[in-house]
């Protein structure tokens, strides 16, 4: 068994600022959602996570609270869970709860863009499950990485992404994106996966506008980000979060619309804006019964079990390549 690392960090911080200057250089303009998720994003999504309104959240840990044994089953002996955007990993210790009370479980690898916060989570689980190894990444899941060096007792990869994040991609940007899963967990891998699923309209904006203003500090979080580390302007009480809801295809769009004419300075470059003008900073597209199961055919993946909520809210998926072994 292999000792465990000191955290491992493969995210550039010049990405941020690319990102946001070719995104801002669009239109219509745009800045990519991953980056909400600095040290106070990432408190602030937990938050967000614990509202009445956020119902994603709570429908999936309920799921897998109710079918735990089912999916450790599933995952096999000896499997190593890796994590994409792991957060404080709360939903995940009931996996690993189910799965370590088993030891069948060779190692946890947590992936997430914060290092700060992903060591913090890092420690609580060392201390909560005694003898598994936690070997943290710090890196852009979306990008390429690499895998730590995994106990030589690890029968294969298994991929877990909870909370729908999958939503937060195009159609085409979802399919490479599960090309990508297919490669790190292997020929003989599986993924693990949230899939929220498309409701009644209502439902959806409390969620993603909730009465407490949670989410809208979250998304105003990302122009904080760019004022602290991209030498920005961003005047906070000039911009408001703004939420709109399309069904083709059904998704959910967040926006921090411009409140007045007015300039953002982005490490030297200036861009203007127009009142109403907007900058698109995340999609959560929903899903049918087999909305991502199609798009996951199209990666070399094929789903093996599906769980549901009574009200079919949220589902949890398990895919694998269609030659893995039985497990």
């Amino acid at each position: 068994m292999p000792e465990e690392p000191e955290l491992e960090t493969d995210a550039p911080a010049s990405a941020f600022g690319r990102d946001v200057l070719a995104g801002l250089a669009e239109r219509p303009r745009a800045i990519p959602a991953k980056y909400f998720y600095d040290e106070r994003g990432s408190r602030l999504f937990d938050a967000i996570t614990r509202l009445d309104a956020y119902y994603p959240t709570r429908t999936e840990r309920q799921i897998l609270l109710d079918h735990a044994d089912e999916m450790v089953e599933a995952i096999g002996k000896n499997a190593a869970l890796v994590e994409y955007g792991s957060g404080s990993s709360e939903k995940t210790r009931i996996l690993l709860d189910a799965l370590h009370a088993r030891r069948t479980l060779a190692a946890y690898v947590p992936i997430d863009i914060s290092a700060a916060f992903l060591e913090q989570t890092a420690v609580s689980l060392r201390e909560a499950y005694p003898g598994l190894p936690v070997l943290p990444v710090a890196a852009d899941y979306t990008r390429a990485f690499d895998l730590p060096e995994l106990p030589s007792e690890t029968s294969r990869v298994v991929v877990f992404f909870p909370g729908s994040t999958v939503g937060n991609f195009t159609q085409p940007e979802a399919r490479d994106f599960l090309r990508h899963v297919a490669e790190v967990a292997g020929p003989d891998g599986a993924l693990l996966i949230g899939v929220d699923q498309w409701k009644d309209e209502d439902v959806l904006r409390r969620a993603y506008d909730d009465p407490e203003g949670v989410t809208a500090e979250f998304n105003l979080n990302v122009l904080r980000r760019i004022n602290r580390e991209l030498d920005g302007d961003a005047d906070l009480d000039a911009w408001a979060h703004e939420v709109r809801l399309d069904d083709d295809p059904p998704r959910v769009e967040m926006h921090l619309r411009s409140l007045v004419d007015q300039t953002l300075t982005v490490l030297g470059e200036r861009f203007r804006f127009e009142a109403g003008e907007s900058i698109h900073t995340e999609d959560s597209h929903k899903f049918g019964p087999d909305g991502l199961a199609s798009l996951a055919e199209d990666a070399g993946l094929v789903r093996r079990r599906r769980w549901t909520d009574p009200r079919g809210w949220f589902a949890v998926e398990l895919y694998e390549t269609a030659d893995a072994r039985p497990h």
